[in-house]
Formats: structure tokens, C-alpha cells, sequence
């Protein structure tokens, strides 16, 4: 297909030459390397404890690129500077977020779960509750992220098939089997350092993205509305951001087992701080990928002309329309896009061999360090074919996918209502825990299953002004015909017809405020429920009740005139 915006005139042809394939080749071979570096240099070192947290001699800096990657993943990489393109750049806000949460990690969880010297999150649950509360919260886990970790493979591939003509189960294997490798042979040390090399590729791929013209984009596209309905506010991004990205740092094991790693407590502090610039780099670069995206194709929308199928696959679109007759910059572009993948799918991996074995095999076994150490490298092969077959059954679900991956953020709420129970809610028992995390999930699983039913209306969202008003579509075959009809437009209109009347509030929520709710439920319903059981268990509570009680009632009577 070509297409001409304005003067331009760009061959968009979807194709990899030699060189493009010699890029992204290297890149997933230097990732294995590593991996068997580490697994030849700690050959003597078989602890689990140096395979799961390296041994806890990890310095800052290496362990702040590796917290970076762990959750910028190809989706993020694709979908920021969509997100842009489509709806202005109001995620910039996500800047305070990122600050608020590394914030609330470093001072409030930080020290708990480094001063416990434990491997596994979920370890604390037991300490401070029982083993059925570290039980439920490690289930939860293993689930979200075998499902997550599965689709952060398969949607990138999609999306870059779709639009490079890059082989899709090749990619999608490829991305599994280098992870899963380099996780089994070198353990923690080799996903950290992975990690610090994928970043580099990052930045490669950030400084030729802004090849193209880029525009002015008004940074405050939304308004500062406190409706909560509102798809994107200043509102939605800094509170609801700041809860599921606490959620990220400060509880899920992929990052706690990253920052106590560290050699010593400040050396986890400032890894943590360090990364917060990592993430401040990456988002500001996605939005102005975003603003290339808007000033090349403003007036000739892809996604609306039908000559993508998704607007995640815009910014590989624009890659292929500005670099193509470049060899190798396409190539350098999905190696950076995949090196987001590698980053998460590795970190995924690490993270559930980690929880495996110390919640549900070493309580249960007397095996040696050693055979710990065999057990947690087998782990991890099983767990990195769980997640390619996750990829390959996240192929049938078709729109399901979004719903995926919004159940991964919807769990993270009740989770990080659990966590802060119990370290900021002294008096708080087994029985509230357990009765706020079921109470948090099934809420907050019921808005966001919901949300994906009853979507909101387009008013909800604002998107930017896009039009086909420029394009001149011309589809070359052995007739060389022009087109003057353009293909379908995707549909933005919602009916109300047959939707209930919840559809209209509850349901229509900003997705960010889904972590927020199952938060805020979880704490609650936990402190009412202990309250409730101390009350019945605890004289001293009751007495003191009673007290206060007759003291109340003992009180005068107030007379009105």
C-alpha cells in the first residue's frame, strides 16, 4: 500500500531485509550469553539464595535499570505512544505517580520486607498473619502473572507481525525460549544485567523514533474534572496511577526480590530512586513518539483508513513508513520493542520460581540448598513453557485480551490492601485479612469484567481529532488502481440500548480507578471484620467498649428550646 499525506509520499511494503533480521538476532543471542556467563561463574555457588536474590550482593545501579525494565514491557513500548496519538498526551501526569509511588515503596515496604531477609513477598503474610493468608496471596500471584506474562509475549508479536511481516510464532518463541534459558542458567544476577543491556537498546530505539517532524501536542489535553467517569483526568492518572504502581513496587515479588538483591538497605533505597529516573526517561520519550505519531498522521489516519488493525500497531506502522528503506533500523526498533518483553517475561519468570519454592516446596520438604537450587532452574523451565503456552491460548481470545490484561491491575488492589493491613494496621487479625482480600478481589474483579462488557462512552474519553481527509490510498497490483473508497472505519459508538442502568456510573469508572477500589475495600472490610472478632475474642476490647458505652449513656439529656 502507498500513502500519500500531503507531498510525502511513503511505501509502507511490511517486510525485513537481512539486516533487520542480523539486529534483532543479536540482540536475543548477547541476552543468552549472559545467562551462561553467570551460570559458569556461580557454578560453585548452589544456593537457592544466589540463584533467587543473588546471593544479596547486587549493587544500585544494575538493580535500577533492571527495576526499570521489569514492567516496561513491548505493550508499554507500543500502546504509550498510541495512547497519545489517540487521546493527547494527559499521561504525562503518570510522571507524579511514578514519584508518589517510589515514594511510598522506599519509606513504608522497602524496609519491612529488606530488614526480614525474606525471598518470598508472600513470606510476610505468614509471618504476620497465617499460612492460609501467604497461601492465597501466593495463588493469586502465580495465576496473574502466568496470564500476564503470556500475553506481554504474544501482543507485541501480534502487533509487529501484522505490520513487519515478522514471522509470529517465531517471534513469540523465540522471545520464550531465549527468556526462559537465560532465567534457568545464571538465575537473578543473569535477568538483572539482561536487563541493563535491553534498557541500552531502549534508548537506541528512543533517539531514531524522533527522526520524524514532530508537532506541538497540549500537554493539558483533559481538564482537571474530578468526575470520576472521566476516561484520563490529572485526577485519575496521579491517584489511581499512584495505587497500581505501589502495587507494582512495593508488594509484587518481581520487584521486591529485585531491591533486596542489594548488599545493603541504601543500596536498595537508591537503586529504587535511581530507577525512578529510568521511568521519568521512558515515559517522557513514549509521549513524544506519541506527538510523531500525531504530526505525521493527523490527517491521514492508519487506524481509521483501515491499513492497520489495531492502534497498537501505529508506532510499528511509522517505523516501517520513515525507516523502511533504512536496513536495519526496523530491525533496531523491534529488538527494542522486544527487549521490553524480554525484561518482563524474564523478571515474570525469576519472580514465580521464587515464590514456588519458598511458599509451597520448602515448607513442605527437608531438600538441601542444592537440590533448592536444581528445583528453582526447573522451575523456571516450567514456568517459561506455561507462559509461551499462555501466549499460544492468548491467540484464541481475541478481544478477551485487553480484559486480561486489565485483570492483572484489578488484582493487584486487594493484594496491596492485604500488605498494607498488615504493616500499618497493628491490630489487625488473620480473619480480617483473609475477609478484605476475598472482599477487595471479588469487587474489584466484578468492576473490571464489567468495564469490559459495558464500556464507557466515547464522551468519556475525548479522543483527539483524527480525519482520512489527506490520504490518497492506492493499492499496488498489476493494474495499478487508485482507490476512492475508503475501507471501513472502526466503529466509536457505543449503543445504551439493553445496558443496565449500573452501566452508566459504576461500570463506567476509569479503568484507574479499579486498584484504588479493591484497595480501599480490602483495608476497610479487613479492619472491620478484626474489630468485629476482637471484640468477641479480646475482654479487654469488650470492657472497654462497655465503658464507654455507659459512659455515653450517663451523659445528660440535651433539652432544645
Amino acid at each position: 500500500i502507498r500513502v500519500k499525506v500531503g507531498v510525502r509520499q511513503a511505501v509502507v511494503d511490511g517486510s525485513f531485509v537481512t539486516a533487520d533480521y542480523l539486529v534483532f538476532a543479536l540482540m536475543l543471542l548477547v541476552s543468552a550469553a549472559v545467562g551462561v556467563y553467570y551460570a559458569w561463574t556461580d557454578r560453585d555457588q548452589r544456593s537457592s539464595g544466589n540463584f533467587l536474590i543473588g546471593g544479596r550482593r547486587m549493587t544500585a545501579l544494575p538493580v535500577s535499570l533492571s527495576l526499570t525494565a521489569s514492567f516496561m514491557s513491548a505493550i508499554t513500548v507500543l500502546s504509550n505512544p498510541a495512547e497519545v496519538y489517540r487521546y493527547g498526551a494527559s499521561i504525562g501526569f503518570y510522571i507524579i505517580a511514578f514519584a508518589m509511588a517510589v515514594l511510598v515503596t522506599s519509606e513504608v515496604f522497602m524496609p519491612v520486607f529488606y530488614r526480614l531477609t525474606i525471598t518470598s513477598t508472600y513470606e510476610y503474610l505468614e509471618l504476620r498473619f497465617n499460612r492460609a493468608t501467604r497461601l492465597m496471596g501466593t495463588l493469586l500471584f502465580i495465576v496473574q502473572t502466568i496470564l500476564y506474562t503470556g500475553i506481554v509475549i504474544y501482543a507485541p508479536a501480534l502487533a509487529l507481525n501484522q505490520v513487519t511481516g515478522m514471522d509470529l510464532w517465531g517471534a513469540v518463541i523465540s522471545t520464550g525460549v531465549v527468556c526462559t534459558f537465560y532465567c534457568t542458567m545464571g538465575g537473578l544476577k543473569a535477568v538483572v544485567w539482561t536487563d541493563v543491556f535491553q534498557v541500552g537498546f531502549w534508548i537506541k530505539k528512543q533517539h531514531n523514533d524522533f527522526t520524524a517532524e514532530q508537532t506541538v501536542l497540549i500537554f493539558f489535553s483533559t481538564s482537571f474534572d474530578i468526575n470520576p467517569l472521566r476516561r484520563h483526568t490529572f485526577w485519575t492518572i496521579t491517584i489511581g496511577g499512584t495505587f497500581i504502581w505501589v502495587s507494582i513496587y512495593g508488594i509484587n515479588q518481581a520487584q521486591v526480590q529485585r531491591y533486596n538483591s542489594c548488599k545493603s538497605l541504601i543500596h536498595a533505597k537508591l537503586s529504587l530512586y535511581t530507577n525512578l529516573l529510568g521511568l521519568w526517561s521512558i515515559l517522557l520519550c513514549s509521549v513524544f513518539a506519541g506527538m510523531c505519531l500525531y504530526s505525521v498522521y493527523k490527517k491521514c489516519d492508519p487506524w481509521t483508513a483501515g491499513l492497520v488493525s489495531a492502534p497498537d500497531q501505529l508506532m510499528p506502522y511509522l517505523v516501517m513508513d520513515i525507516l523502511g528503506d533504512y536496513p536495519g533500523l526496523p530491525g533496531l526498533f523491534v529488538a527494542a520493542a522486544y527487549s521490553g518483553s524480554l525484561s518482563t517475561v524474564s523478571s515474570s519468570i525469576n519472580a514465580l520460581a521464587a515464590v514456588t519454592v519458598e511458599d509451597l516446596i520448602k515448607p513442605c520438604t527437608n531438600m538441601s540448598e542444592k537440590h533448592l537450587s536444581w528445583t528453582s532452574k526447573g522451575l523456571s523451565l516450567l514456568y517459561g513453557a506455561l507462559c509461551i503456552g499462555m501466549a499460544a491460548l492468548a491467540s484464541l481470545m481475541g478481544g478477551i485480551l485487553q480484559a486480561a490484561v486489565s485483570i492483572f491491575g484489578v488484582t493487584g488492589g486487594p493484594l496491596l490492601g492485604l500488605f498494607t493491613l498488615g504493616i500499618l494496621c497493628p491490630f489487625a487479625n488473620s480473619k480480617g485479612a483473609v475477609s478484605g482480600l476475598l472482599s477487595g478481589l471479588v469487587v474489584s474483579l466484578w468492576v473490571g469484567i464489567t468495564a469490559q462488557i459495558y464500556p464507557p462512552s466515547p464522551e468519556m474519553s475525548r479522543p483527539l481529532s483524527l480525519t482520512t481527509e489527506g490520504c490518497n490510498l492506492t493499492t499496488v497490483d498489476s493494474l495499478n488502481w487508485t482507490s476512492t473508497t475508503l475501507p471501513p472505519q472502526p466503529s466509536s459508538i457505543t449503543t445504551v440500548h439493553g445496558r443496565p442502568l449500573l452501566a452508566e456510573s459504576w461500570y463506567s469508572l476509569s479503568y484507574l480507578y479499579f486498584s484504588p477500589i479493591g484497595t480501599v475495600i480490602s483495608i476497610s472490610v479487613g479492619l472491620m471484620v478484626s474489630l468485629l472478632t476482637l471484640m468477641k475474642e479480646d475482654t479487654t476490647v469488650y470492657h472497654l467498649f462497655r465503658f464507654f458505652k455507659d459512659r455515653v449513656s450517663a451523659l445528660p439529656a440535651v433539652t432544645w428550646c
